[in-house]
């Protein structure tokens, strides 16, 4: 297994945004959580992410428990992706890898992969 949410809750004082979610997803799957606007799916991955702490439950990354520095492994596309319109996709995979601490000369040969 790849992650594990185990009964984890996510309460912001009064309101419960999470509520027990239970979720397993074995290495290698994609998952997308689908509801309606205030559901809790963008909390969920902000845990996920170790973006926010569950208030209950423990959410697990191949078998250890996760935190930010593992974030880097996990694939997230949120509804707005954050992208910047006037930059072209190769400036904007430049930035975002330099944001990671990237050299730009090891990330041009793999743009160049990718795109080709």
């Amino acid at each position: 297994m790849s992650l594990e949410i185990i009964e984890v809750t996510k309460r912001f004082g009064q309101t419960t945004a999470v509520d027990h979610l239970t979720l397993t997803v074995p290495e290698g799957e994609m998952f997308g959580l689908l509801g309606a606007n205030g559901a809790g799916k963008t909390t969920t991955f902000r845990m996920i992410l170790g973006l926010l702490l569950p208030t209950e439950g423990v959410i697990r990354w191949q078998g250890e428990p996760i935190d930010d520095s593992k974030s880097h492994l996990i694939g997230y596309l949120p509804e707005e992706r954050g992208l910047y319109p006037k930059l072209k996709v190769q400036e904007q995979l430049l930035y975002l890898g330099r944001l990671r601490g990237m050299k730009k000369t090891d990330l041009l040969p793999e743009i160049d992969r990718c795109s080709g």
